[in-house]
């Protein structure tokens, strides 16, 4: 398979304004300012320092001018004292860079913490469906790449950026109250600097998004990789990952090279015009003081701001790359940002009934997932699920089983028909709401990097110590809580890992019946667990499931001859239902599968 394909395909999908809105300019930064205005005070002190340290640079060959005119021009007494002035100014450089440090520092991380926060807020609203069509792993990455790059340019990059542009203004000033024929020149340096920024520039950015994104992908690879290294050491494929690893780097290597080349050019044409400009012109200045129509302490500040004058300009090409680099991160966290979900609750949400009955209905469904629109997942299919009643699903996979889990917690919306829980469309209520009555346990235990307790209390997270134990002793799970080194506040690992997999989705198990909800969604909680551990997870599910409208999706026909109701579907469409013994006397779907499935398990 062809990994940068795949991975180009979810980026289009996800960043599909970008060719149409491709910045050509520094305006995509305006998110980044909009988060600073919000501590003004901190803006202020930054731009106070700023101002200070730029003055204070440019007071520097002023002093020296005064060194040079006043110090050495008489009988050398004075000099301590015009020495004591640089001195002073060279406290008030260092006073004023430590502060604007700070500030600055400060901004750039207390904005780059509140971008990944709206990020995140955002990223938690929209529905399943966008992570389908776009990868996780790669959006994970640029939050953390794009938001590094944020964090640069506000904490330095344009700080830097204010400071040598503050300079390049003041010692330009200064330079035409010093010697304005000189300093004429100046002018004819700074279009000649415009050119290759001009020119370079627009390429720089499209090569350096380019680069972000190859990083992107390394990020992206490394994560699916590790996550996945005993698959991969189980397969011996080390060698190949390390090859399609290694064929990543290089293609990230020959993007950066491009983009190394083309700013080298670029530093490379501003150097020669800046410094070639201005060495002219100091030449032209020290013929001038040699005729004695200037002084040598006028020359010799001419040459020192110049000097700063020029690198500021010089930083400030520097500067412009960076900015453009930044502008493209802040244009992708922009369209996470401005991401719309497409489930939401409605302007004006119907109440769902209280007490909760725990009904559930679909009536004429038709569903298509976004990625697969030539295949329905669901075609006109209709299911009453009385209070109460425990229905099981089967069939084949991709009948369709899962989807209906999918409908019934409004993750997806149908294109056609409805789903209603309690008699309210799904579609009418706020679908918080419609979770909150819902409890589900996935087929395998999903934990969370957390302690015990944590992964416990998901489902309720107000639920008193009390109530924790009640649901693990019921869960069949208090046992083996009680011997872990912590109790509940052990930590278990990124995704359970201290926990077998019958422990697991006995937490599991736990978790849902802390969420004491109406309505019940199990996928198949027993299908992967060895004898003695499907026996105490069976347990618990029955404890689980009295008085709760269940519906159970059942890869192995045996954990279903106790269902009210079995449903049979195949390629999205109900094809039978009934109870184990009529459906087994039927000779239809179900008793071929139950034949095939007893067969395997007897012999």
């Amino acid at each position: 398979m062809d990994e940068t394909g795949s991975n180009e395909k979810k980026r289009r999908k996800l960043f599909r304004r970008d060719k149409d809105a491709e910045p050509r300019s520094l305006r995509p930064l305006r998110m980044v300012f909009e988060e600073a205005r919000k501590y003004p005070g901190h803006v202020a002190m930054a731009l106070v320092a700023l101002i200070v340290t730029a003055a204070a640079t440019l007071a520097i060959p002023a002093g020296f001018k005064l060194v040079v005119d006043r110090g050495f021009a008489g009988d050398g007494s004075d000099i301590g004292r015009w020495f004591q002035y640089l001195l002073l100014i060279v406290g008030v450089l260092a006073m004023g860079t430590a502060a604007r440090f700070y500030f600055v520092s400060w901004l750039g991380e207390r904005v780059v913490a509140d971008v990944r926060m709206r990020v995140q807020a955002n990223l938690l609203r929209l529905a399943p469906g966008f992570y389908e069509e776009n990868s996780p792993k790669e959006i994970s990455s640029r939050m953390t790449s794009d938001t590094a790059l944020i964090e640069q340019v506000v904490g330095t990059t344009i700080s830097v950026a204010l400071r040598n542009f503050l300079v390049a203004v003041g010692g330009t000033i200064y330079l035409f109250t010093l010697v304005p024929s000189l300093t004429l020149g100046l002018f004819l340096i700074i279009p000649a600097i415009t050119i290759p920024i001009t020119v370079f520039g627009r390429r720089l950015r499209t090569v350096s998004r380019t680069s972000q994104d190859r990083v992107a992908d390394i990020g992206a690879m490394v994560t699916e990789v590790l996550s996945a290294m005993k698959i991969v050491q189980g397969f011996n494929q080390e060698a190949r990952e390390h090859e399609r690893f290694g064929a990543a780097v290089e293609r990230t290597f020959s993007v950066a090279k491009r983009r190394i080349l083309i700013r080298a050019v670029l530093t490379a044409c501003i150097i020669l015009f800046i410094f070639g400009g201005i060495t002219m012109l100091v030449w032209r200045g020290a013929e001038a003081a040699n005729a004695g129509t200037i002084s040598y302490g006028t020359i010799f500040a001419f040459v020192l701001t110049a000097g700063l004058v020029a690198g500021a300009f010089g930083a400030l090409t520097e500067v412009y790359g960076d900015l453009l680099r930044a502008s493209g991160a802040a244009s992708r966290l922009t369209e996470l940002l401005e991401e719309k979900p497409t489930i939401a609750p409605p302007a004006r949400p119907e109440a769902l009934p209280e007490p909760p009955r725990g009904s559930l209905s679909f009536r004429n469904v038709t569903f298509r997932y976004p990625t697969r629109l030539e295949t329905p997942a669901l075609a006109d299919f209709s299911l009453e699920i009385e209070p109460g009643e425990t229905v099981a699903i089967v069939g084949p996979s991709g009948g369709g089983k899962s989807t209906i889990f999918q409908l019934a917690e409004r993750f997806y919306d149908p294109q056609a028909g409805s789903v209603r829980i309690d008699g309210i469309p799904l579609t009418s209520a706020d679908p918080a709401e419609i979770r909150r009555r819902i409890a589900f346990v996935p087929q395998e235990g999903v934990l969370f990097s957390a302690s015990a307790r944590d992964n416990l209390r998901y489902g309720n997270w107000d639920a008193s110590e009390e109530d924790i134990w009640t649901a693990a002793r019921a869960a069949n799970a208090a046992e083996f809580l009680e011997k872990l080194p912590q109790g509940l506040d052990t930590y278990l690992g990124e995704n359970g890992t201290q926990l077998s997999g019958g422990q697991r989705q006995r937490v599991a198990i736990a978790r849902a019946l802390l969420r004491d909800a109406p309505i019940l969604l199990l996928d198949e909680a027993t299908s992967a667990l060895d004898a003695e551990s499907e026996r105490l997870v069976q347990d618990a599910l029955e404890r689980l499931m009295e008085d709760r409208t269940t519906l159970v999706i059942a890869h192995r026909l045996a954990t279903v001859r106790a269902a009210d109701r079995i449903v049979v579907m195949e390629e999205g469409r109900i094809v039978e239902q009934g109870t184990h013994d009529q459906l087994a006397s039927a000779g239809g779907l179900y008793a071929r599968l139950a034949s095939l499935q007893f067969t395997l398990e007897s012999a």
